[in-house]
């Protein structure tokens, strides 16, 4: 039942070349940056990434992005990433982007082993249609668009077909957890990290506080053990290190 590690690329030693990663992370909260440090170090390539954006301020997601070891990237968020959006116009890179609730939910079905679901978000548009960019030519043109997906209606009402999304591998960081791999997140960094740890075969958890089973009350576990392989304990200043992406102060 001791799922702890000693370090991040001991955690990180299986992950081969080309597999799919869910990436827990709400902007540059609750990136999991010590795990993906250890992916980079390895020099792992061909990576298809799942997550709500790909980094930015040359951290998280960003650092494998820029080394080229990204392939695809299923997101809902480009935001200020000028080399995310270099590469995907440059048709270096793949992207599906999904409404951020559709990605929400396409996580958490595969977790909880739904094949499929119906959502109102996207009728209407290329989202249910096809015809989104998945990669361009370099050129200005469309080397593969995504294709249209099934439209039902239910009570008069359009839905469209969405999957759910499993992943070889997860990342996520939390802001506790114990030796039984249950965790705690704080604040924003709950939007994504349970959703992807519930979509990993494999998930790797970094934690900025290890406790022992029992410390953390039942009725405050944000994620149970079950869904988590692995969790390595991050020192004080890996926990410390928590970049602002956009930093505002009143006067």
């Amino acid at each position: 039942m001791d799922k702890v590690v000693a370090t991040a690329l001991e955690a990180v030693a299986d992950v081969p070349e080309g597999a799919s990663l869910a990436v827990g992370g709400f902007g540059l909260s609750g990136v999991p940056g010590v795990l993906i440090g250890a992916l980079y170090e390895r020099g792992v390539t061909g990576l298809s990434v799942v997550s709500n954006n790909c980094g930015a301020m040359e951290s998280g997601l960003a650092v494998l992005l820029a080394a080229g070891r990204i392939a695809r990237v299923t997101g809902s968020y480009i935001g200020a990433n000028k080399e995310f959006a270099r590469q995907y116009l440059a048709g270096e890179l793949e992207v599906e982007l999904i409404p951020q609730g559709t990605l929400a939910e396409r996580l958490r079905a595969g977790g909880a082993g739904i094949p499929a679901f119906y959502t109102p978000a996207g009728v209407g548009t290329q989202v249910a249609e096809g015809g989104l960019p998945w990669r361009y030519d370099g050129s200005g043109g469309v080397a593969l668009a995504s294709p249209p997906k099934e439209v039902r209606e239910f009570d008069g009402v359009e839905y469209v077909l969405e999957h759910g999304i499993r992943t070889d591998f997860a990342l996520v960081r939390a802001a506790k957890g114990d030796r039984h791999g249950n965790l705690v997140f704080n604040k924003s960094a709950r939007n994504f990290n349970p959703l992807a740890a519930m979509a990993g075969r494999v998930t790797i958890a970094e934690v900025e506080e290890l406790v022992e089973p029992g410390e953390i009350d039942p009725d405050a576990v944000h994620l149970p053990g079950v869904f988590v392989r692995r969790v390595v304990a991050l020192t004080p200043e890996q926990a410390r290190d928590k970049k602002i992406e956009q930093r505002t102060v009143s006067s």
